[in-house]
């Protein structure tokens, strides 16, 4: 195991409000990090600081190994793939379009390799190939959200980065996209950051979780090491919904 992503001292800013305070985090190459906190702490602009969406005001981020430099970023996020709430699919391309997307930058597909390379991808999300002419339109929010997972997961990237990819659906339909996904990364053992606010869903799918608030990391661990000795009162609270005052 090694890192392949490392986020050091950073330190991020929109204008003159601070977002993120020195930050420091890193993933392993296979784990499924789990970053959870209240809205407004960061989580988002950590991750689009991975994919070199916003640069950090000081500090460095590192993807395998390499610093995220502008003249290199296009090629890097090739490899990255990057599902968000909504699935965001391009309305006027049907899902086949869709999902070849990326890979088609890479280089020209034939027809018979777009419908192949459509047909393994809707496959690995448990969709079927007959969807692969419809448009996003024609789906429901399920449906799309997986042709979104499976979308990014198209161009085989070694690291998968999530930002809420469930929050637009039904609790049912969560339910399955989780144990699809998990499946899906135990299967490729691509590497997953994965943003939620919901504490439910980073125990269940975290190899290891990290909790932030106000822009910093309070703490990272398993779900296991977080349950039996949470850093204070704010992640006992997010964890278990126990209020330690009530105790007193």
């Amino acid at each position: 195991m090694h890192k392949v992503i490392e986020i050091q001292n950073c330190t991020a800013a929109y204008g003159e409000s601070i977002v993120l305070k020195e930050v420091s985090l890193a993933v392993e190459e296979g784990e499924f990090l789990v970053i959870i906190g209240p809205s407004g702490c960061g989580k988002t602009t950590l991750l689009k600081m991975i994919n070199g969406l916003v640069e950090p005001v000081s500090g460095k981020v590192l993807v395998k190994g390499k610093r995220l430099e502008k003249d290199s970023l296009a090629v890097l996020r090739r490899r990255i793939g990057y599902a968000v709430q909504g699935a965001k699919l391009f309305p006027h391309m049907t899902v086949e379009d869709n999902i070849c997307y990326v890979p088609c930058l890479e280089k020209k597909l034939s027809a018979e390799e777009k419908k192949s390379l459509t047909g393994r991808m809707l496959g690995l999300v448990r969709l079927s190939e007959e969807l692969a002419g419809r448009f996003p339109g024609q789906l429901s929010g399920g449906q799309q959200q997986r042709v979104g997972i499976a979308r990014a997961m198209a161009s085989s990237p070694d690291i998968l980065l999530m930002d809420e990819p469930f929050g637009a659906v039904d609790e049912i339909t969560r339910k399955c996209l989780q144990e699809e996904l998990l499946a899906l990364q135990k299967k490729t053992n691509v590497t997953i950051v994965f943003i939620t606010h919901d504490i439910r869903e980073a125990l269940l799918l975290g190899s290891r979780i990290a909790v932030m608030k106000d822009g910093a990391v309070l703490q990272e661990g398993t779900a296991r090491e977080l349950l039996d000795a949470p850093a204070d009162a704010f992640v006992r609270q997010l964890l278990t919904g126990q209020d330690s005052r009530k105790e007193r």
